[in-house]
């Protein structure tokens, strides 16, 4: 979706919504350091207009010049500059992957390329970080990785943010995206995915199942046994929401702290959805028309943030919010408008600004990190 707060000079295919939004997401990840305007303009011009094949071609060779450029400066001791670029590379083999079909051996190739810089990030990261797996259902696994906190006065076990995208949205993403906001507040990061190490289409065969949701109590159970984790002080943050698997996943853990979710308010958009289109058809159908919200039954504090131009009309989640907050529930919501951006869909427009304040949010809850 092409947030509608942007004006057409970020909107590089106007046809084609899906190549408009991805080259949105390159734009916005330069301020964190997963692209660099310069790199993002000069494919722009280079694109053949109605040519997929162009877009693969050329991000994967800007991809490989990043990642040429990240090894040369890791021979050389430059181990920042190689970070940096390893991020950019990880990114643009991303967004080289993405317009290809499910069946094309070059996207899978493009995505192990993307994954074999992350693992090079992480291991040329201070403290290292480290790819794990963790067991779910059926034989499959989910892969996540785990960045430990940063902490130059010794060993601590630390707070702990869980970083899960909704189906279909990838982990890389989360370690220029939300990682520095993790470290800079004394933080370690999980950050996940539902692909584990599947390709592309096992996710088709996982999205016909309905308890996604069952994924957090193993990550919960995985984190309970690392040293480094302060196990009463761990959080999860659901990124780019479309559905509500983490809101259902936070009322079945009780051993999370805070929870940055939709908290709910997609489940309930649907219900009414689809309640209104019986009601048509059958007159004793009536909808429900103040649903409690599932947050509001969540052990924990939770976060929900919101753009105003987002899917979901903002004045709505206020009063859906408003009328859910029982007894001593402690649900937040937070719309960011257009004026201060970060009002698209999931902030598309402006995820730093967002993830500061849901970032500050965490830190007011789970506080500061402490020594072993």
């Amino acid at each position: 979706m092409i947030p509608a707060c942007l004006s057409d000079d970020w909107i590089l295919c106007p046809e084609r919504e899906d190549i408009s939004a991805e080259f949105t997401r390159l734009l916005t990840a330069a301020q964190d350091g997963g692209a660099t305007i310069a790199e993002c303009l000069m494919i722009a011009r280079q694109l053949k207009r109605g040519d997929d094949q162009s877009w693969h071609r050329e991000w994967k060779k800007l991809a490989q010049a990043n990642r040429h450029r990240a090894e040369a400066a890791f021979a050389e001791g430059h181990r920042a500059t190689a970070q940096r670029n390893w991020l950019r590379a990880m990114n643009y083999y991303s967004a080289a992957a993405m317009p290809l079909d499910q069946a094309d051996e070059r996207r899978w190739v493009a995505v192990l390329a993307m994954q074999d810089c992350a693992r090079r990030f992480l291991a040329a990261r201070d403290p290292a970080g480290e790819v794990v797996t963790i067991p779910w259902l059926d034989g499959h696994s989910l892969q996540g990785y785990f960045l430990p906190a940063h902490a130059p006065l010794g060993r601590v076990r630390a707070p702990t943010v869980i970083c899960i995208g909704e189906p279909g949205h990838r982990k890389e993403e989360f370690l220029f995206k939300l990682a520095p906001h993790a470290r800079e507040r004394g933080f370690s990061l999980l950050a996940l995915d539902l692909f584990g190490d599947q390709r592309d289409d096992y996710l088709d065969a996982l999205l016909r199942r309905r308890d996604l949701e069952s994924a957090i109590p193993c990550v919960m159970d995985y984190l309970e046994t690392c040293s480094e984790v302060d196990f009463e002080r761990v959080a999860i943050v659901a990124d780019g929401w479309g559905s509500s698997f983490v809101a259902r996943a936070v009322l079945q853990e009780p051993r999370l702290a805070a929870a940055v979710c939709d908290g709910g308010l997609w489940d309930l958009h649907e219900r009414a959805f689809f309640a209104s289109r019986f009601a048509m058809s059958d007159v004793s159908i009536v909808p429900v028309p103040h649903a409690p919200l599932m947050a509001s039954s969540a052990d924990c504090p939770v976060l929900i943030t919101l753009g105003e131009d987002g899917w979901l009309k903002a004045d709505r989640a206020r009063q859906i919010v408003q009328t859910s907050r029982l007894g001593s529930s402690d649900v937040m919501l937070k719309v960011f408008t257009a004026a201060e951006t970060g009002a698209a869909q999931a902030h598309a427009d402006n995820p730093s600004l967002a993830n500061e304040y849901i970032f500050d949010w965490l830190e007011s809850r789970l506080g500061a990190a402490g020594r072993i």
